[in-house]
């Protein structure tokens, strides 16, 4: 049986990453035998968020030592230097990933991943998938992968930088060492070849991660909107905005957004700003998130990057339209199926809410679930364990 290992920064943290991460081991633990390490500390976590208390996966808690003080500081030294001199080649990149990743942590996973005996390690993020391509050689029977969560755009875009720019050189050479990375959709596959020509990643699409709730009936003129609240990411504030000129139009319709983080506040206030505390109401996070879909009539997507978002194929598994920002992953996803409006476009994205109130509603439901059938966990594993081998 082929001994399969996902390398996780957290699994028992709210969020779709987790949440499609543990769908995906439970369904190759089927026939694998499958152990999620994450760095989550063992104490007071809920051993039954997702299913991960499924007895036919193994979790293991790992955590790194501390670093000496002369090792941190001799590591930081040439780090230092990498981005001081912008050295953009692939050897000063390979002691760049060795001097930013430390021996005694490099030593410490090691000697974790070797315990385990694994066939397959899936380092899930772009981190994560960087720190395996620095061990790849003290693990030489071992396929290693990384698993890309973000889009393109949100690590090398101009606008949405979670990295350097001498840092996406740096992944990118990374990424080259392992035996293969997945991303989330085929426009970033043409992307990065596009940036790296030598950089061949392949794409398998997120599939549905929950069993869908009551379809929507379309009656409830109600907006949803589901997601982390983080900065800029979702768009919330743009919705929010959107929903304010989209009422000047409209006395009927409300907006749910469920979701929480550290913007919270500031959606709150720019809800009472523009007194629509009657119309826009924020609900927590919850583990019967269907019920929502449910209730809706229209699924709005206001972010402003996604990798592949969730949430489009869970709204469209209930039953709903989709309003949403013109991101080309959605458009990949849904085709001619969403009603989209341009990106960060506030206007646009009111007329957007508009036309979803006036749509045969009915028709745009049965295609919702037509198009939804195509991300069925049954169309995905096949792919996962192809690419495993």
């Amino acid at each position: 049986m082929k001994r399969i290992c996902f390398l996780v920064d957290s699994i028992f943290s709210i969020g779709g990453v987790q949440r499609v991460t543990a769908v995906i081991a439970k369904a190759l633990a089927v026939d694998a035998d499958v152990t999620i390490v994450t760095f989550d500390k063992p104490e007071a976590i809920d051993t039954s968020l997702y299913g991960l208390d499924d007895d036919r996966l193994s979790i293991r808690f790992f955590a790194y030592p501390e670093v000496g003080r002369m090792e941190n500081t001799l590591c930081k030294a040439y780090s230092a230097l990498y981005l001081k001199l912008q050295m953009q080649s692939s050897w000063a990149s390979r002691l760049y990933g060795l001097s930013s990743f430390p021996p005694t942590l490099r030593k410490t996973l090691t000697r974790e991943l070797q315990a385990g005996q694994y066939d397959v390690v899936i380092g899930v993020h772009a981190p994560l998938a960087a720190r395996l391509a620095t061990i790849r050689t003290k693990l030489p029977g071992t396929r290693m992968i990384g698993w890309i969560h973000n889009s393109f755009e949100a690590l090398y875009g101009k606008k949405y930088l979670y990295i350097g720019s001498l840092r996406r050189r740096h992944y990118v050479y990374q990424f080259r060492r392992l035996d293969r990375v997945v991303l989330l959709c085929r426009q970033d596959v043409d992307a990065y070849a596009a940036y790296d020509p030598q950089f061949s990643p392949t794409f398998i699409y997120n599939p549905l991660t929950l069993t869908p709730g009551q379809l929507s009936d379309g009656t409830s003129h109600r907006f949803l909107a589901i997601g982390r609240f983080s900065y800029q990411h979702k768009g919330f504030d743009l919705l929010i905005e959107a929903f304010r000129l989209f009422a000047c139009h409209d006395s009927e319709w409300t907006l749910d957004i469920v979701g929480q983080g550290q913007e919270e506040n500031a959606y709150r206030k720019l809800i009472s700003k523009y007194r629509l505390e009657d119309r826009i109401v924020i609900h927590p996070f919850t583990n019967d998130i269907q019920s929502y879909y449910s209730q809706a009539q229209v699924y709005v997507l206001s972010s402003r990057w996604e990798g592949m978002p969730l949430v489009l194929v869970e709204a469209m598994s209930h039953g709903l339209p989709v309003v949403t920002s013109d991101l080309p992953v959605c458009k990949e996803i849904m085709g001619d199926f969403g009603i989209y409006f341009a990106n960060g476009d506030v206007n646009g994205m009111a007329q957007a809410l508009l036309t979803a109130t006036r749509i045969n509603w009915s028709a745009k439901s049965r295609q919702a679930v037509e198009t939804a059938r195509r991300y069925n966990i049954d169309n995905i594993i096949p792919q996962w364990k192809a690419l495993i081998g």
